[in-house]
């Protein structure tokens, strides 16, 4: 049976900012070798709109980095469901906008054969925290104080003791912690 992984950058004080993070080699080679576990990727349209804007034209960038080819090249390839009220398309390659229901495309998806399913989106993990859909949890915890921000899980309103893995230390000083759900 797939997993339902969740995935995300956050500050010490919960912020989940991409502008204030460390992106660095070792952080794109963490997220690169999470995603060759997972052959599709759910969002909502926030988080699909800002790795849009980046992400399939990022070889192109004179900045781009060997670890940042190596994430665009992995998450250009993966499948993409998106979750939005707003849009009625999306252009990005392997990239399709949800028919149903979150619940009811995650409860699909787990039952289905393949590698594991990511989420990748702050609102869309806390509805599937919510029905104890998530299967682990990987916190890339950045020493970072942010002012601003959408906060990690933000309205639960459940109480979600998680069974901790292991923590990975990079060398910015970023911690990253894994844990699976009871």
């Amino acid at each position: 049976m797939r997993k339902i992984v969740f995935g995300i950058n956050t500050t010490i004080n919960g912020f989940a900012d991409h502008t204030v993070g460390i992106a660095d080699e070792e952080l794109h080679d963490f997220f690169t070798k999470l995603l060759n576990d997972v052959d599709a990727v759910l969002w909502g349209r926030k988080t699909y709109q800002l790795m849009e804007s980046f992400w399939p034209r990022a070889k192109s960038d004179p900045g781009c980095t060997e670890s940042m080819k190596r994430f665009a090249d992995t998450i250009n390839t993966l499948k993409k469901i998106v979750f939005s009220n707003s849009l009625t398309e999306v252009n990005w390659e392997n990239s399709s906008l949800a028919s149903e229901s979150l619940i009811k495309i995650v409860n699909k998806l787990k039952s289905e054969k393949g590698r594991n399913v990511a989420v990748g989106s702050l609102t869309l993990a806390s509805q599937l925290l919510k029905q104890n859909l998530i299967d682990e949890f990987w916190f890339a915890i950045h020493p970072v104080v942010a002012q601003k921000g959408p906060r990690l899980f933000e309205g639960i309103d459940v109480i979600k003791k998680l069974n901790f893995v292991d923590s990975i230390t990079f060398s910015s000083g970023v911690i990253v912690h894994h844990y699976l759900n009871n």
